[in-house]
């Protein structure tokens, strides 16, 4: 795993980190925004202590589990593409937190994802994070799970943000969490 120092981690403030998306597209995740170390590795869900790749280990939705911390290899990209997974966010600018972001931007993001999922025609979305996706959606009394209204023909979920400081949230439950999107998606059996 990679050692980055903080100077070296802020250096990537504001990058972009590429959309993980192929062709046969299933399930779509949204998390909010890259971090530092998201953008230094040019992985989603990054950061060592991100139990996104767990939780989706866990639940099946992945035949194995991926290690990002160093980056995702060339195989792993190849087999979450395969499954019809893909990866994009809401606001694509990296920052050291997601509350470093404004209502605007959100608000702004949550129509990229909207162009994104009308290009890309996922099954199902599932974005990670109630607080912004209320937010993003001008929602405010959404709840986690499936919504009512899809999103540009698409299901539409909210489903806990997997980074570590969601601290009430246990792989266990992100893999419960993550997996029924997961069936709505085909991705899973019923």
């Amino acid at each position: 795993m990679p050692r980055f120092s903080r100077a070296e981690l802020e250096s990537f403030r504001d990058a972009e980190v590429p959309d993980l998306v192929g062709a046969g597209l299933r399930l779509l995740f949204v998390g909010i925004n890259p971090g530092l170390w998201t953008a230094a590795t040019k992985t989603h869900f990054a950061h060592p202590v991100n139990r996104f790749y767990p939780a989706l280990y866990a639940a099946g939705i992945t035949p194995r589990p991926i290690d990002p911390a160093a980056g995702m290899t060339d195989d792993d990209r190849a087999m979450m593409i395969a499954r019809g997974i893909g990866i994009t966010n809401l606001v694509r600018r990296a920052t050291a937190r997601a509350d470093e972001l404004d209502r605007a931007e959100l608000r702004t993001g949550s129509a990229r994802l909207a162009g994104f999922v009308a290009e890309h025609r996922p099954l199902v979305v599932a974005v990670a994070g109630i607080t912004a996706y209320r937010t993003a959606f001008g929602l405010p009394k959404a709840l986690a799970g499936r919504q009512p209204e899809g999103l540009a023909g698409a299901d539409l979920w909210v489903v806990p943000n997997p980074s570590g400081l969601n601290a009430h949230e246990t792989v266990a439950s992100l893999a419960e969490a993550y997996a029924a999107p997961a069936r709505a998606a085909g991705l899973l059996d019923v």
